[in-house]
């Protein structure tokens, strides 16, 4: 790599020496190419075999080693969606990677960890966390037995904790998984809903219906669903259980109440892992009702080996008028 300055403007040469993953790298009609330039501000021409860099020194050394990055993936086979490029922006380059390497983990995920990269391996797809915070957090899945994330919607909670989940299970880490949430109706009156209790409170789950069907083939995660080796249940069903050797998550958990979230906590068993997510500013209980959520992070955030992670707006991997959307709302809250 040669570099050189003009004034303020810096110009990165890069070579590429496989014309076959360049043309991937640079993506069909060069989008690729267009959306690291929107993210970074430069100007990036190709030239051969060679793409120049062009614009001020910080950024076009910021696109550089995303380039550069990119390219590195290729080269181990795998490939670049527009996701990877968002993730190379998003995610820092610092000495914590280096800290990384020493996180306990199980023995699957111990390569993972130790060349500083987190990939969440599934029947159907590998998972990457695309922030700073959600690489924290899937460090903490996997070396805690109980963890929280907290944090606004679209920061990847639920899905990332469920492909912690989905991993453990085909490692063998755990026997079984536990999904569950409160049955709360977010502001609209139901009313009675048809058919047998799974047809009433299935539209309550279907957030994690969606995140196991991102992970798992089909006829295997109906298998496992009819077998009970995926569970999927409303909170009120977890009282009198032990959950042993299972990897359990709460979702939504900001709506259960101080009680439930108490009931939940001590279903946890031996082998087990538990995860609990939620969105504060998203409460759908009665006015007078403390969320459970509030209180357990009230009360046990000094107990060790328990994990809190936090999100915010920045971490947001939706649309990006989701994270502007929650940026507006947060600024127009009252203070206290």
């Amino acid at each position: 790599m040669k570099s050189k300055d003009q004034d303020t403007l810096g110009e990165v040469l890069l070579d590429f020496p496989d014309n076959r993953l360049l043309v991937e790298l640079c993506g069909e009609f060069d989008r690729n190419l267009a959306d690291i330039e929107q993210k970074s501000g430069v100007q990036i021409l190709r030239r051969g075999n060679h793409l120049a860099v062009i614009g001020d020194a910080f950024s076009t050394e910021a696109a550089a080693r995303v380039l550069t990055t990119l390219y590195e993936r290729l080269e181990e086979g795998r490939s670049v969606e527009p996701a990877d490029i968002d993730r190379e922006f998003r995610m820092s380059t610092n000495a914590d990677d280096a800290s990384s390497a020493a996180t306990p983990a199980p023995a699957g995920q111990m390569e993972m960890f130790q060349s500083g990269r987190v990939e969440i391996r599934t029947r159907k797809k590998m998972v990457e966390p695309r922030t700073d915070a959600q690489k924290a957090y899937v460090q903490n899945l996997f070396k805690s037995e109980l963890g929280f994330g907290i944090g606004p919607a679209g920061t990847g909670k639920t899905y990332l904790a469920v492909a912690v989940g989905v991993n453990m299970f085909i490692e063998g880490h755990v026997d079984r998984i536990i999904l569950s949430r409160p049955a709360v109706e977010a502001g609209e009156k139901l009313g009675y809903l048809p058919g047998d209790m799974k047809d009433k409170v299935d539209p309550y789950m279907q957030p994690l219906y969606d995140a196991l069907n991102d992970f798992l083939p089909a006829k295997q995660l109906a298998k496992l669903l009819e077998e009970k080796r995926i569970e999927i249940a409303p909170l009120a069903f977890m009282r009198g259980r032990t959950l042993s050797n299972a990897f359990v998550v709460l979702d939504e958990a900001q709506n259960a109440t101080a009680m439930q979230m108490k009931m939940f906590l001590t279903r946890l068993g031996e082998g087990s892992r538990m995860v609990i997510t939620g969105d504060r500013s998203q409460i759908d209980l009665p006015a007078h009702i403390t969320s459970g959520l509030s209180e357990a992070e009230r009360l046990l955030k000094r107990i060790p080996n328990i994990s809190f992670n936090y999100f915010t707006a920045d971490d947001v991997v939706r649309h990006p008028l989701v994270a502007a959307i929650i940026k507006a709302y947060d600024a127009d809250a009252p203070l206290g």
